[in-house]
């Protein structure tokens, strides 16, 4: 294991591994243990009951933060020309289709949010080795193939996120920046962690949510009591 920063040393000191912290507890003291010299994101862990390899037990779903991420989202909304005005309006950074699918198919993917219409799929489908691995790819249950394209913009634009739990049965999501005040960031945590629970399977055994950990970039991971989620 590397060693320990003097500021490491400081920050895993304040943490009682002994026990669990409640979501404001948590807030807080994600705040106070975080010393990097730029707006570090807050991020939750949840590991869940269920085994993802069975399409009946995927997890997987979107939920709109009440304060945001604290990310400025790049959003590309592929439409067709009759929809540019809405998505423009709506604040994507990049609108347009045949330029952008030829950029992409040389490899460009500086973009945080595809948000696209279902007739234009057709044409993506052949990019899904680009997009796919990067978790660019426009999906109807993630909202981002719609009609209604200057919605889905407003949406990811005020912190609307999507997550999914990988093949470990984890669901990692960011949910704000330290620079929130504590009661922001856990009223983040708690909406993301209600929609997981509504989301429970009905097929999923024995405990739901296993545990449940909230870090910060470079700084040590809380454990949150999950009986007080």
């Amino acid at each position: 294991m590397a060693k320990l920063t003097k500021k490491q040393k400081e920050a895993y000191a304040k943490i009682d591994k002994t026990q669990s912290y409640d979501l404001a507890a948590a807030s807080a003291l994600v705040k106070d243990i975080t010393n990097v010299k730029f707006d570090a994101s807050v991020d939750l862990a949840i590991r869940l009951g269920v085994d993802p390899r069975k399409a009946n037990q995927m997890v997987r779903g979107v939920v709109t933060l009440p304060h945001g991420t604290g990310k400025d989202v790049k959003v590309l909304a592929l439409v067709t020309p009759d929809k540019e005005a809405d998505a423009k309006a709506a604040g994507a950074d990049y609108v347009g289709l045949d330029e952008y699918l030829q950029k992409i198919k040389g490899g460009w993917t500086d973009v945080d949010v595809i948000i696209t219409m279902p007739s234009v799929m057709g044409k993506l489908g052949p990019l899904g080795r680009i997009l796919g691995p990067r978790g660019l790819m426009p999906n109807p249950k993630t909202g981002t193939v719609t009609m209604d394209v200057a919605k889905a913009v407003q949406d990811v634009k005020a912190g609307k996120i999507d997550f999914k739990v990988d093949k470990t049965g984890i669901v990692h999501a960011a949910i704000g920046k330290v620079s929130f005040d504590a009661k922001k960031i856990e009223e983040n945590a708690n909406e993301l962690l209600q929609t997981i629970i509504k989301l429970k399977p009905t097929t999923a055994k024995g405990t739901y949510v296993k545990s449940v950990y909230m870090s910060s970039t470079m700084s040590p991971s809380i454990e949150v009591d999950v009986k007080a989620v």
